[in-house]
């Protein structure tokens, strides 16, 4: 008998070891708020479980809403989004839904506590910035974020001009 991780395997035995691969996680896109990045210094992110109604997940799923200013607030021990435009489903027939009505983020009481003591700091602000299904779940990538002054947005538009421009000329220059 051989010992083989705490099992005794008799001599002359095939060992077989199974290893199980890990799954894929399955992530679709659905809206991201490009303006945030332009408007705010993102600071830090978190992932929050979006709360959503059975018309507003299909509707959701056809990349028919708008994260163009919505915030977040966290009050009473909860975070919600507000001004998250959803629009309509257009098959639904039982209930008629607000379509900037506000929708809770599933966090943890651990995540809500640091989020609601960031908020509380002056000239940070909690952005949605993108909305996405992970393995069939709706959910929404949060950020802490500072505003941004315009001299700050004009550095960053040189910035990124000038990485483009450069990225340019070696891209022609460059041959093989």
């Amino acid at each position: 008998m051989i010992p083989l991780l705490g099992v005794c395997v008799p001599r002359g035995a095939r060992i077989c070891y199974y290893i199980s691969m890990p799954k894929k996680e399955s992530v679709l896109v659905v809206c991201s708020n490009r303006k945030a990045y332009h408007d705010y210094f993102i600071e830090d992110t978190y992932e929050a479980g979006l709360a959503l109604l059975g018309a507003e997940v299909k509707s959701v799923r056809q990349k028919e809403l708008s994260l163009e200013g919505s915030f977040v607030r966290v009050e009473n021990g909860t975070a919600r989004v507000y001004n998250m435009h959803v629009k309509p489903y257009k098959f639904n027939l039982l209930v008629e839904l607000d379509p900037t009505r506000p929708r809770q983020l599933l966090l943890n009481k651990k995540e809500l506590r640091k989020l609601a003591a960031k908020a509380e700091i002056k000239g940070y602000s909690l952005v949605p910035v993108e909305v996405y299904f992970k393995n069939g779940w709706a959910k929404l990538k949060l950020a802490v974020a500072k505003g941004k002054h315009l001299f700050d947005k004009r550095e960053s538009l040189k910035k990124r001009d000038l990485n483009r421009e450069m990225e340019q000329h070696f891209k022609n220059n460059i041959r093989f």
